[in-house]
């Protein structure tokens, strides 16, 4: 199956195919639909991805248009009172929403989309990147220790949320285009 990654535009329609997409795979990790107060970066995806010159949002889509993965990145915008020391809007950039589609999962696809994030984040100057996960979401923890990120904190709350962080290394890497192929065999 071959994929074609994507920023996300400012098309009406294909935000709202993105926003169904994150909200079926949110139905199917976390087992639960729309939450205001988590979900607020969906909803307006123009405000907290597409808009602001830091800021992105990728989408992968097969050939015929459909959904199969989604990852977003952000300035830090959070503001938990452990990370004030350590993170700032200037300094870090967030992981957010990164999805794969079941059927494409084990074949590359979260890395590589993990791998053009990372390269948005030097591009952007970022000095690292932060995010959170969940320990409950199989596999989680070990793909993001693969992708190179460090635990900074167990929260050791009801939601099992971890977080975690990387140093963004100093390795150039431009991109010429701004769609990006990859070819996934299932």
């Amino acid at each position: 199956m071959d994929v074609i990654i994507k920023e996300l535009s400012k098309n009406p329609k294909e935000i709202a195919k993105v926003q169904e997409f994150l909200f079926k795979m949110i139905k199917l990790e976390f087992g639960y639909d729309y939450v205001p107060k988590w979900h607020q970066d969906i909803i307006k995806l123009e405000k907290y991805y597409i808009n602001p010159e830091r800021n992105n949002f990728f989408v992968a889509y097969t050939k015929t248009g459909e959904i199969v993965a989604t990852i977003g990145i952000r300035a830090y915008d959070k503001d938990f009172p452990e990370f004030r020391h350590l993170y700032s809007v200037d300094t870090t950039s967030s992981i957010w929403r990164l999805f794969v589609d079941r059927r494409c999962r084990r074949c590359g696809l979260a890395s590589k989309m993990f791998s053009i994030v990372e390269s948005f984040a030097k591009t952007s100057n970022y000095d690292n990147i932060y995010l959170h996960t969940h320990k409950t979401l199989d596999g989680a923890i070990k793909f993001w220790r693969k992708m190179g990120f460090v635990v900074t904190l167990d929260s050791n709350d009801k939601l099992e949320t971890v977080h975690m962080d990387k140093e963004i290394q100093g390795l150039n890497i431009t991109n010429s285009v701004a769609d990006y192929k990859f070819a996934l065999k299932l």
